[in-house]
């Protein structure tokens, strides 16, 4: 790395845990130190030591139009001018709101708040307000904010760092969390029938996007919404990274399945840090003030995040730039796989939509199981390889990556012209 982003490390080091705040930026799982971004455009970022690097992290989902798009900066300096937080309703709520209940086919009623991790655990107490029971089925590799008792063989950075579950949450919080395999109905069925009236519901990523890439098997999510009505239960989409990436209308509305209760993030807020959940009329009305469920938060509904949001909604609605970014993800896709094939490599490329991962083993990899028998030594020194080539991927082989609006064929070409050349390296 460049000597301002060493210097920028050592001194982060000193008060921040890590250097970071958030482990997989840390670069633990591929070595070496961090670079320090300085801005970004498009689909490019620049370092503070004038390196630049086509990105397929894009804030870790977000990022769909790309960085610092024109018309969601215009929008958002607007905005920003009236003030940055007042902990009053604002028009701008309701807009999103609005836009939200539109888009996302389940989803009657909406309650935003300031992070995916919020989403998913404002959910889950919900769920079991709602049923008046304590059990969550969760699924090995799915990653759902470091919620407590979501924490238990979750992926993202507790699977690239390798923390079974993680120090300082007690056993009593986690043993109502009851664990399955992705993509095996079979599973979630016998744990149903074990403990029927005791399970409130059942959250999943419809795409799992935090073990990398792995897409649900036909059948699967349609299984999950059978078996949690048959049950009473209630079933939770973690479309977190999903919502408005996979479709408009999220993974619910591109497979045709929908949950009782749907949590978002990333795209949603438009750059800015925004999470949201919502579902059925009648669920939502359990929340406060108008039911006995309790969440709350002062920035929650923060009118320049909404603006943020409410922007690259419009954008998105306006464009319908779906079909033209999964055409360019599978391009990639596809040409990378010729790229490993000729020298010998084997790995698996699984992709949904825009969203896609490289596994380095044969694959097939449809599970948590089949994720971690990826060599992720020799995706460290890809990872190395593509970046001193002027391409940044997630520095973790167990992320997903991510084409925006911003990238362009030729783009992608240079992407390709990179892979190979780090291939010969490695």
């Amino acid at each position: 790395m460049g000597v301002r982003s060493e210097e920028l490390y050592r001194r982060a080091c000193r008060v921040l845990p890590g250097g970071v705040n958030s482990p997989v930026r840390a670069f633990g799982s591929v070595g070496g130190t961090p670079f320090f971004v300085e801005r970004g455009e498009g689909c490019r970022i620049y370092d503070v030591d004038g390196n630049s690097y086509i990105d397929y992290v894009c804030s870790w989902g977000p990022l769909i139009l790309g960085h610092a798009h024109p018309e969601v900066i215009s929008f958002v300096s607007e905005v920003a001018k009236k003030g940055t937080s007042f902990g009053i309703p604002c028009e701008l709520e309701v807009l999103l709101a609005e836009a939200v209940v539109e888009a996302v086919p389940s989803v009657e009623m909406v309650r935003f708040v300031n992070s995916g991790t919020e989403a998913t655990m404002s959910a889950i107490r919900l769920a079991r307000g709602y049923t008046g029971r304590d059990k969550v089925v969760k699924f090995e590799g799915c990653y759902h904010g470091h919620v407590d008792y979501l924490l238990v063989k979750a992926g993202s950075g507790v699977l690239t760092f390798g923390i079974p579950g993680t120090p300082g949450v007690p056993e009593e919080f986690a043993q109502h969390t009851l664990l399955v395999k992705f993509n095996d109905i079979a599973s979630v069925e016998a744990l149903f029938e074990k403990y029927s009236d005791q399970i409130a519901c059942v959250i999943v990523e419809p795409v799992m996007g935090n073990a990398g890439v792995i897409p649900p098997e036909k059948g699967f999510l349609e299984g999950l919404r059978e078996i949690t009505s048959n049950y009473g239960a209630l079933l939770i989409f973690d479309e977190v990274i999903t919502g408005f990436r996979v479709s408009y209308g999220g993974a619910q509305e591109r497979f045709c399945v929908m949950p009782d209760i749907t949590c978002l993030g990333k795209i949603l807020g438009g750059g800015f840090p925004v999470g949201a959940y919502g579902g059925r009329k009648e669920v939502m009305e359990k929340v406060a003030p108008t039911g006995p469920v309790y969440q709350a938060g002062t920035l929650s509904g923060n009118p320049v995040a909404m603006a943020a949001g409410l922007k690259t909604l419009e954008i998105l609605k306006r464009d319908n730039p779906y079909g033209e970014l999964e055409e360019k993800a599978s391009y990639l896709a596809r040409e990378a796989k010729k790229l490993f094939a000729s020298k010998g490599i084997p790995v698996t490329i699984n992709s949904v939509a825009s969203m896609s991962c490289i596994f380095f083993t044969e694959g097939p990899v449809r599970t948590y199981d089949d994720a971690l028998k990826s060599d992720t030594g020799l995706y460290a020194k890809f990872f190395w390889a593509m970046l001193k080539n002027g391409v940044y991927f997630a520095p973790s082989q167990f992320e997903a990556a991510f084409v925006s609006v911003a990238h362009s064929t030729s783009d992608i070409d240079f992407t390709l012209e990179a892979m190979e050349k780090a291939l010969k390296e490695i």
